[in-house]
């Protein structure tokens, strides 16, 4: 089982690191090195980042003990499938506003009969073909895990219908999307925002189900930790490239007018 999903299904905290325009297998094993991450999220809805890289990261990810999850955006079955067979813990799947696409979502990502999952075991997840298949498709159904973006209205007014689906074990809060679509576009803390959240955790609490975030404020992590958050993704790639840059800037001031 991964290390990110033992952990929330232990109800501990879970740091995360996301990836996006930057990604690559040598920023990965700097990341798994130099930080104190429980694992990271590979983005495959924005930066769309191909099959093959993801493979490739996903090797450098295994090389320094780093669990890992892909975003992936809910087109079509093999979207959703293909980062579990190239390795990944999970998948969390963006932009899903009805319960009928969170249900095709979580079929796509599950074997029979508990969903439609295609079998192919000549990957890493079956151990190249090592794995019985009956033990395989037992391991895949039990340990891959499925986090559902809630990021628009739409989804926060179902919210207790998708937390209660079977095979819906996280929900993750994309507060961008979220202020967009509430028409408040990068007001996290605004009362609708707020009141968002509160849904979402409280909905969270009743499943029995974990939920996270990303954040880079840290009033808003506090407020979050306080409704139950367990997994907060708080470093991006570019993010630390920028404030390195900065840091950098400040201390060296002097040569910098």
């Amino acid at each position: 089982m991964s290390t990110i999903l033992q952990r929330l299904r232990d109800g501990k905290l879970v740091r995360v690191m996301h990836f996006t325009g930057l990604s690559s297998p040598k920023l990965v094993e700097v990341a798994g090195i130099l930080g104190d991450f429980h694992g990271l999220w590979i983005d495959q809805e924005h930066a769309a980042v191909p099959h093959a890289q993801l493979e490739l990261m996903l090797m450098a990810c295994r090389a320094v003990g780093l669990d890992a999850f892909a975003r992936v955006a809910p087109t079509d079955y093999a979207t959703v499938m293909r980062p579990m067979e190239a390795g990944c813990s999970g998948v969390m799947i963006a932009q899903l506003r009805t319960l009928a696409e969170v249900q095709q979502a979580v079929a796509w990502a599950k074997y029979p009969p508990r969903g439609v999952r295609g079998m192919f075991g000549s990957n890493i997840e079956a151990g190249y073909g090592t794995i019985e298949m009956r033990k395989h498709t037992e391991n895949a159904n039990r340990d891959r895990w499925v986090a559902i973006q809630i990021e628009t209205a739409e989804a926060v007014e179902i919210i207790d219908q998708i937390a209660a689906v079977d095979g819906v074990d996280h929900l993750f809060v994309g507060p961008a999307d979220l202020s967009v679509n509430l028409g408040v576009p990068g007001e996290f803390m605004h009362p609708k925002c707020i009141a968002a959240l509160e849904r979402i955790a409280a909905a969270s609490k009743n499943a029995g189900k974990s939920w996270g975030i990303l954040s880079q404020d840290p009033e808003h992590v506090r407020i979050c930790r306080e409704l139950g958050c367990q997994l907060f993704s708080i470093f991006g790639d570019l993010a630390c490239f920028r404030a390195g840059l900065k840091a950098l800037e400040e201390k060296f001031e002097d040569i910098m007018d």
